[in-house]
Order: structure tokens, then C-alpha cells, then sequence
């Protein structure tokens, strides 16, 4: 005989250990902290051992003892399945969500277009955006993929290489007067857009570097600072001055002559790179899978 008491167990539990707190799991659930609480520790008597480690600080204040580690992607899965079946159960009226996360300036100038391009081909699919700059989201649960650019350590997440990034140099098309693309004595004499958003291990040119790698002056003017790199690529749209940004968050703006690439033959490899992102103590859904080797698939065939 199956008791659904312990089908809501193994719910708490699952969740709590995604999260790594009991409120974490109560919101995803629907029900308090304490509720959560409760039908994990009566499945701790029922196991007849502890299965969390219990802290009082960190931002994860439950994990897995190891005993729970190996016995949790059983239990995913196991959930994973249950859920499936639901869904076959409503047929053709089942619509599968894959909720995505990225920073709004990779979700607005590089994945909107491709996300529409996917709903196109996957009609059965719903993707439902999470537009952060922050990775928590993923690892806890809150995402069942990201798309993130940085140097890839990030702890608690399984990660796919996407591509490489470099810094290239852009302003509007209107600012360059006629031979002008390459001639480092005009970039000299333009406003420079500083992007100070910080770029933590990427080794990020500075305008000295890049002026000095030009063969271009010291520039005249001190510039405009912004700590937005969505405000520096708009900034450089409207014809505000010029801009080092990294290369696929303007690439279709150059192929579209809405941004114009100066010094093409000069761009400055970056030490980030783009993955996709999935939590690591949970298995992917069939529709996550679809999403991610669709992307992977997508990125790869721009890029050969």
C-alpha cells in the first residue's frame, strides 16, 4: 500500500534540500516554514536518522547529510516522473514551462531573439523570463536555467560552455565622418563612455589600453561614466560618443548599421565567457533539456 503521507514528504523534502532553507521550500510550496519543517522531520523519524545538517548562519543553513545525497536524485526523479504523468493524464491541453534567467542587458540585445525564434519551433513549450543580475536564482531552484557571462566558478551549478567574449569599440554611425573608422587621431578627439559596471576577473580594457593599442592621443575629454552597460550601449546608440562594450551584445547592432564597429581590425579578448547554467542537485526536465541543447545547438551554428 502507497502512503501519500510520505509522497508529501519527499515534496518537503526535495524542495528544502533545492533551497537550502525551509522558508525557501515554503514559498515554492505554498505553505509555512514550519509546515515545511514538520513533514521533514517526520520523514527523519520514518528514515531513523537526520537528514540535513542544521546551521545557524550562511546562506544555505540546511544541506544534505551524505547518506541524503545519493537518494535525492532518486527522489527528483522519482517526482520528475509523477509530474510527467500528470500531464499525460490532460493530453494535449499539458503546456510545459522552462523558466530562464539572465541579466536584462544579455535578455534585451542577445537572448530575446532567440527566445522567440525557439516559441516559434516549440509550440508546446511556455518560457516564462527571470530578468536578474543575480546567479542565486539557479542553484536555489527559483530558475531552471540561466544564461550567464563571467569566468564560470560559480558554486552549486552545472555549466555549459556557450562562447567566448572580446571587447570591440562602437558609436552611431552619424558621429564618423568618411574614412574615419580607423583613424585613431578623430577617436581621440570623441567623447569616451566609460562602462564602470564592474567586470570582475575579465580583464576588461581600460581606454587607456585601448588608445595606447590604436596608436591613437590621449584623449581631450574626460567622458561620460556609466554604471549601466544597457545606458552605455544606448548611450552609444543615440550618438552620445564611444563606447567599449563586449562584442555579442552589439554584434547585431553593427550587422544592422544601427551601431558602427571602429578599429575593426582591433578587438580585446575578454576572460569571461557565456555558459548556460542549470541547478546541480537537480535533474533536467525533458522541455529544460529541449531548451538547452536547442540554445547550445543555436549559439554554435551562428558562431561556425
Amino acid at each position: 500500500m502507497r502512503s501519500l503521507n510520505r509522497l508529501k514528504w519527499l515534496h518537503a523534502f526535495e524542495a528544502t534540500a533545492r533551497h537550502g532553507s525551509f522558508t525557501g521550500a515554503a514559498q515554492e510550496l505554498g505553505v509555512t516554514p514550519a509546515a515545511v519543517g514538520q513533514l521533514v522531520r517526520a520523514l527523519e523519524d520514518w528514515v531513523g536518522h537526520p537528514l540535513l545538517h542544521r546551521t545557524r548562519s550562511g546562506k544555505e543553513r540546511l544541506t544534505l547529510v551524505d547518506e541524503a545525497q545519493e537518494a535525492l536524485l532518486d527522489i527528483t526523479q522519482g517526482l520528475d516522473k509523477l509530474e510527467s504523468g500528470l500531464n499525460k493524464l490532460r493530453g494535449r491541453r499539458a503546456r510545459s514551462v522552462v523558466v530562464v534567467t539572465a541579466s536584462q542587458v544579455l535578455m534585451m540585445n542577445w537572448l530575446m531573439e532567440r527566445l522567440n525564434r525557439f516559441s516559434e519551433t516549440h509550440e508546446s513549450i511556455d518560457l516564462r523570463l527571470n530578468v536578474t543580475e543575480k546567479l542565486m536564482d539557479v542553484p536555489h531552484g527559483e530558475a531552471d536555467i540561466g544564461i550567464r557571462c563571467g569566468q564560470g566558478d560559480w558554486p552549486g551549478v552545472n555549466k555549459t560552455w556557450l562562447m567566448d567574449e572580446e571587447a570591440v569599440l562602437v558609436c552611431s554611425p552619424r558621429l564618423v565622418p568618411e574614412g574615419k573608422i580607423t583613424c585613431g587621431e578623430w577617436l581621440a578627439t570623441q567623447k569616451l563612455i566609460y562602462d564602470d559596471t564592474p567586470h570582475p576577473g575579465a580583464d576588461f580594457p581600460s581606454w587607456d589600453e585601448v588608445l595606447q593599442t590604436v596608436n591613437a592621443p590621449e584623449a581631450l575629454e574626460s567622458g561620460l561614466h556609466i554604471n549601466s552597460t544597457s545606458a552605455v550601449i544606448l548611450s552609444a546608440l543615440s550618438g552620445r560618443g564611444v563606447a567599449i562594450v563586449r562584442y555579442a551584445l552589439v554584434k547585431k547592432l553593427i550587422e544592422t548599421g544601427q551601431l558602427a564597429q571602429l578599429q575593426p581590425d582591433y578587438r580585446w579578448p575578454l576572460k569571461w565567457s557565456y555558459y548556460l547554467v542549470t541547478p546541480q542537485q537537480q535533474v533536467m526536465r525533458s522541455e529544460v533539456n529541449i531548451f538547452h541543447d536547442w540554445l547550445l545547438q543555436d549559439v554554435l551554428s551562428e558562431n561556425e
